[in-house]
């Protein structure tokens, strides 16, 4: 549909002058309800009436954003705090540790390989592409690090390509392989091939170039449209997989999920039955499969992770370890064979009804509190005692605990550096060594190591260039003080905040900002974060809000907050919002909420609720027009999450919510924010554009409706450069609006 390009309209008595945008789109009559779609020619992203229109917005934005006293200031503040650099755990293949680090002042991480001391960059994405267009998206190294695939994307699209480096010479040796996103890759035990995830050509499904994903098999300098495809096949089209091998490569096991389905089947095959082409896969557990982590995750990204670990040497009997969520919404630890898991075992093996799993045996039990997210077996040959590490999350704080391998008994916890998150564990195969990344909200991500042998736990610094980043924290963290709070929600659930602020305490209210997301069991926990640390040094306070359907206490949190249960993750944030001002944090005046992606539809829900409780919102990527979510971007892959409009009950909620749809003419609304990307391939910038014009039509507010729209990049990796300026606008408009007076503004 064409729509007149954009003019301006004459302002009205302190109203902001919007870009005109005509009212044109349809009144569709869905499951017996009247819906008005006036904006919908604003999906056409290339018609010449979005073009202009988008043109006019670029400009007020500009025009707005040339006045914010704040932002130089701020921006100065942020990229001091981000150019200290970046680092994470090594992963230990065949004698030798793979990283990714971001040297002081570089605007990406490189992929590095440590080695007899020293540590070499094997992959450098500026070198790759000198405009900064290109990000690093994944890399796995071959179980004798001879090899590593490396997965990288341009211009935000998240279309991957996959090369394959020698790591001796740092050769490419194979590829580009195309039509990939972000995915595990699974190495043979020879280097000789891997399992990988790759969607199927353009012209085997037309229009859905994102989905119909496959696990196939590539053998080294092999053309990839001859690779072996072993899974996926008569599928549903939003299924995402996540091959895995045992470091000996004998067992292979898929894990399948269903969009963003809570719940995942876990296959399993023994390479040693058939060739590596044609595996005999078989579903463990039978219907409901293991009932796993899961999560295809949403707009925030795939999460699809095998559960089952099989050490070297394991046979057919011998000892399997699975983490599984049935029947344990906090997840436990099993331990069972793959026989026993495939129903293969022999006659006589007797079952504990109490495992979740048929004929397996509790290892670790579930906590009634924390979230089980993983684990690790340490088993050499130089320890006494085997061990296995798990890592829990405690109302959104990380720890790890010792246990006994054999007998499951707890031995100690580690002690960490503060009340903070623990990254993925990256254990040496068949040692007694561990590596993970540690963070907090004033922390930048350091390496800690466990040794099985002594059981100390000490920082890491691989290649003898990382100390300094570690150093860093202490003077990131001068200024602020982080309470870890509980509020009530409006039925009474508790639901937990971090309040970063100057003092620690509510000695006056000032100008807060109230970030959540709320959605796809992501937990959000203490992470570094370098636009509320300069949120708090210029005096204001930032708090953080795990609000339901989240994952930070477990599934049957995110349960609490999806599909028809949604509204209460909006309660969630609203009832801490009440919290703030009635305990003296923040009063309305300078109240303002942030979120991204399905945070930017958590946020703007709130607002279109309960306008009047917000002087500024700010909504980057945000899902925001839920009747139509599932016809562009990544939206059918959402539908467990969110539900889908085709079915009556679940358009009643969708409707009921949808941002877009509960914006009202004659409304006095905050200050509003929208951001988009033009890469962004999960989430369309399309939800950003019409919302804009619905507000710009509707508020009577002199608060500007503005939006801002990134080009070259999207929805995730981004470098230092362009996050910078991402927070300095969001950051400076929040300011502008909430009353921050910023130092040197």
């Amino acid at each position: 549909m064409t729509a007149p390009a954009s003019t301006t309209t004459t302002p009205t008595a302190a109203v902001p002058a919007y870009p005109t945008a005509l009212r044109t789109g349809p009144v569709e009559r869905l499951h017996g309800t009247d819906v008005a779609d006036p904006y919908r020619w604003l999906e056409e992203e290339a018609d010449p009436a979005t073009v202009a229109w988008s043109a006019a917005q670029d400009a007020l934005f500009a025009a707005h954003r040339g006045t914010w006293a704040s932002l130089g200031p701020l921006r100065g503040h942020l990229a001091a705090l981000m150019a200290g650099g970046s680092i994470t755990a090594p992963v230990p293949r065949g004698g030798r540790l793979f990283d990714t680090v971001r040297a002081p002042g570089r605007d990406q991480p490189v992929l590095r390989v440590v080695e007899d001391g020293g540590a070499r960059t094997l992959w450098d994405p500026l070198a790759h592409d000198p405009a900064g267009l290109t990000v690093l998206e994944s890399w796995e190294p071959s179980w004798d690090g001879s090899l590593v695939a490396v997965q990288y994307s341009a211009g935000g699209t998240e279309r991957c390509e996959l090369v394959v480096l020698d790591v001796a010479s740092g050769r490419t040796v194979d590829g580009p392989i195309d039509r990939l996103r972000r995915s595990p890759v699974a190495w043979l035990p020879d280097s000789a091939g891997f399992y990988y995830v790759r969607s199927l050509p353009p012209q085997d499904a037309p229009g859905e170039e994102r989905y119909h994903r496959r696990v196939g098999l590539h053998r080294i300098g092999a053309d990839p449209r001859q690779d072996a495809l072993v899974f996926g096949a008569g599928r549903a089209m939003d299924d995402y997989y996540a091959p895995a091998l045992s470091p000996d490569g004998r067992w292979l096991t898929i894990t399948a999920t269903r969009g963003a389905s809570p719940a995942t089947e876990l296959w399993l095959a023994d390479l040693t039955a058939a060739a590596p082409e044609a595996p005999r896969l078989r579903r463990v557990g039978g219907p409901g499969g293991s009932g796993g982590p899961g999560g295809s995750g949403g707009p925030a990204g795939p999460g699809v992770r095998a559960t089952l670990l099989l050490p070297s040497g394991t046979t057919p009997d011998g000892r399997a370890y699975l983490l599984t969520r049935r029947n344990a919404p906090n997840g436990r630890i099993e331990v069972t064979s793959p026989a026993r898991l495939t129903g293969q075992e022999a006659a006589g093996v007797p079952d504990d009804h109490t495992a979740a799993s048929p004929r397996a045996t509790v290892l670790i039990p579930e906590d009634p509190v924390a979230v089980l997210t993983d684990f690790a077996v340490l088993d050499g040959p130089a320890l006494d005692r085997p061990v296995v590490l798990v890592t829990r999350v405690r109302h959104a704080v990380g720890e790890i605990t010792v246990h006994d391998l054999a007998t499951g008994r707890e031995l100690g916890t580690l002690e960490l550096p503060g009340p903070g998150t623990v990254g993925e564990l990256h254990a040496t195969p068949g040692g007694h060594e561990a590596y993970f990344g540690y963070t907090d909200h004033a922390t930048p991500a350091r390496v800690l190591r466990f040794d099985a042998r002594s059981g100390a736990l000490a920082p890491f610094h691989a290649g003898g260039d990382t100390g300094p980043l570690e150093e860093r924290g202490a003077a990131h963290a001068a200024g602020c003080v982080t309470r870890r709070v509980r509020c009530r929600s409006h039925d009474g659930t508790p639901v937990t905040l971090f309040v970063l602020s100057p003092t620690g305490r509510p000695d006056r209210p000032r100008p807060t900002v109230l970030s959540g997301y709320g959605g796809f069991g992501a937990s959000i926990v203490p992470g570094f974060a370098p636009q509320a640390l300069a949120w708090v040094a210029a005096g204001g306070v930032y708090v953080f809000a795990c609000l339901r359907g989240g994952g930070e206490e477990g599934q049957r949190w995110h349960d609490a907050g999806r599909r028809a249960a949604k509204q209460n993750t909006f309660d969630d944030l609203d009832a801490a919002a009440d919290w703030l001002v009635d305990a003296g944090w923040a009063d309305p005046a300078r109240l303002g909420l942030l979120g991204s992606s399905n945070g930017g539809l958590t946020v703007a829900a709130a607002m279109t609720q309960h306008p009047e409780k917000y002087a500024a919102v700010v909504a980057v990527a945000p899902l925001l027009d839920m009747v139509r979510y599932e016809r562009s971007g990544m939206g059918p892959s959402w539908r467990e999450e969110y539900g889908s409009a085709d079915d009556a009950d679940d358009f009643a909620v969708l409707h009921a919510y949808s941002p877009y749809h509960r914006v009202r003419a004659g409304v006095r609304y905050p200050a509003v924010l929208l951001g988009a990307a033009d890469g962004d391939t999960r989430v369309s910038p399309s939800h950003a554009r019409k919302m804009c014009a619905a507000l710009q039509h509707a508020s009577t507010s002199p608060g500007p409706v503005l939006l801002r729209l990134e080009r070259g990049v999207g929805h995730g990796t981004r470098g230092t450069a362009t996050t910078t300026e991402l927070f300095a606008d969001v950051m400076g408009f929040l300011a502008e609006h909430l009353g921050l007076a910023v130092p040197g503004a």
